[in-house]
């Protein structure tokens, strides 16, 4: 196995402190991380954390919000974003839309706080609506630091960002040639929600560099969800010979945009984020995202999809029975596992997952 050595967020954000860099705590899904680094801030995204006790932010939410927003309004009241000068929070579910709400009217935060708002379908007037959301937040930011990045900064802010998305997308087309567990390979991808863009790029390119002409033997899957947490299931995957040949997660491929063709750099990052990939929080038709799932299929040569949902993720569980449909149409397996990213993966899980994956090696062999 290739052993690589990822700084903490706790190690990054020290470091940024000591380079006179402010910090934006960023909650998901989409948003212009070039933006953010034009002004001299580091991202570091909060997904969660998993594993929080929630209780505090109880008082605030009620019980069927997903365990990621529960999670991040804990981590906050706990003092986890302390360090933080800026709360990020993009609009991109009900919840998340709660959050930003319950941030600016009821606990007021120390930081400055920005809210995103995210249209949907894609289309030209999107990326006009984006563009002028990312001019009011340019303004915002300008006002904080006092400090106003020019037209020049921020395209070379936003060609480092599209000269990133295309390596992550070479390392997952390695995916196959890469002596990396499931776990290993994601670690690395999910480092990118908060390491400096420089680093996050040596360190794919050393991956890249150890990539070989043998292929994994093992059942290739697509997995479907926001995030693949708790990753106890990589290794429950690992440990049935089958591997994610590719994802459709919010984390991760649906944030893998394609390059702007704008020569404004506000219309450029709006361009990059309004046509990436289908997306439930985008509003995406049901056939669009069958028709990604099937191409991901097709391009990793994967055996079935497993949904992978957060419990209580409303955007998510809207496709599922419809999805199911669509790819069983098409002769592609599916299941729908439901988790909780503060609970432990259950053996009822475990179980359900084995079992899938050895359905899928079976079929594979009376093929």
């Amino acid at each position: 196995m290739l052993h690589i050595k990822i700084p903490t967020r706790r190690e990054v954000i020290e470091k940024a402190k000591a380079e006179g860099k402010k910090i934006a705590a960023v909650y998901p899904i989409h948003y212009p991380r070039e933006l953010f680094r034009a002004f001299n801030i580091q991202p570091i995204e909060v997904w969660g954390p998993p594993k929080t006790d929630t209780k505090k932010a109880n008082a605030h939410l009620q019980s069927y919000i997903c365990s990621v927003v529960q999670s991040g309004l804990a981590f906050y009241l706990e003092g986890g974003i302390n360090v933080a000068d800026i709360i990020v929070v993009p609009h991109s579910c009900d919840s998340l839309q709660g959050l930003g709400s319950i941030y600016k009217d009821f606990i007021k935060p120390k930081q400055e706080l920005i809210t995103i708002y995210l249209p949907r379908e894609k289309n030209r007037e999107n990326v006009e609506f984006l563009s002028k959301e990312l001019k009011r937040i340019y303004k915002q930011l300008a006002e904080f630091t006092h400090f106003e990045p020019d037209r020049e900064k921020l395209l070379e802010e936003i060609k480092k960002e599209e000269e990133i998305d295309v390596l992550v997308a070479k390392f997952y087309k390695s995916r196959e040639n890469l002596p990396l567990s499931s776990r290993e390979f994601y670690t690395i991808l999910r480092a990118r929600e908060y390491l400096p863009v420089e680093l996050f790029k040596n360190i794919l390119n050393y991956a890249l560099l150890h990539s070989s002409s043998g292929k994994l033997k093992k059942t290739g899957i697509v997995i479907s969800g926001l995030l693949p947490e708790p990753m106890e299931i990589l290794d429950v995957i690992d440990e049935m010979d089958g591997f994610v040949a590719l994802d459709d997660m919010a984390c991760c491929m649906r944030r893998v945009y394609g390059e702007g063709s704008a020569d404004d750099p506000f219309e450029r990052m709006a361009e990059r984020i309004v046509n990436s990939t289908p997306d439930p929080t985008k509003g995406s038709s049901v056939d669009e995202r069958a028709d990604f799932l099937k191409s991901l299929i097709d391009i990793s040569g994967a055996k079935g999809v497993v949904f992978y949902n957060v419990k209580f993720c409303e955007p998510e569980y809207f496709y599922h029975p419809l999805l199911k449909d669509k790819l069983n149409e098409s002769g592609i397996k599916s299941i729908v596992i439901e988790t909780d990213i503060n609970e432990p993966i259950s053996q009822q899980t475990i179980t359900r997952i084995k079992a899938f994956i050895e359905m899928l090696k079976e079929e594979s062999r009376w093929a």
